[in-house]
């Protein structure tokens, strides 16, 4: 993806809520089934991560790499990623 492609998903994500919260236990299976409904229903969401900086790095990461996303924008507790719905 290219920087343009990426500046026009973060103007779309400025308006958005996080849709999903990792809290105090971390990133669960049930966490990543949950991020995997919203990229399959809405491509673009934001999640928050609720944890030090080294491990909101690596959660966000981990989160890409699990579910095939792509990291668009992280600020601090808050990542936009985004994963092209085929059937949409």
């Amino acid at each position: 993806m290219n920087s343009a492609d990426k500046k026009k998903l973060r103007a779309q994500a400025h308006s958005l809520k996080p849709v999903i919260m990792i809290g105090q236990a971390g990133l669960t299976a049930a966490v990543l089934a949950e991020i995997e409904l919203a990229l399959n229903v809405h491509e673009l969401i934001k999640v928050r991560i609720r944890a030090e900086r080294e491990d909101r790095k690596l959660i966000s990461e981990k989160i890409c790499t699990d579910t095939g996303a792509e990291l668009i924008q992280g600020i601090g507790q808050i990542i936009v990623i985004y994963r092209l719905n085929p059937d949409k």
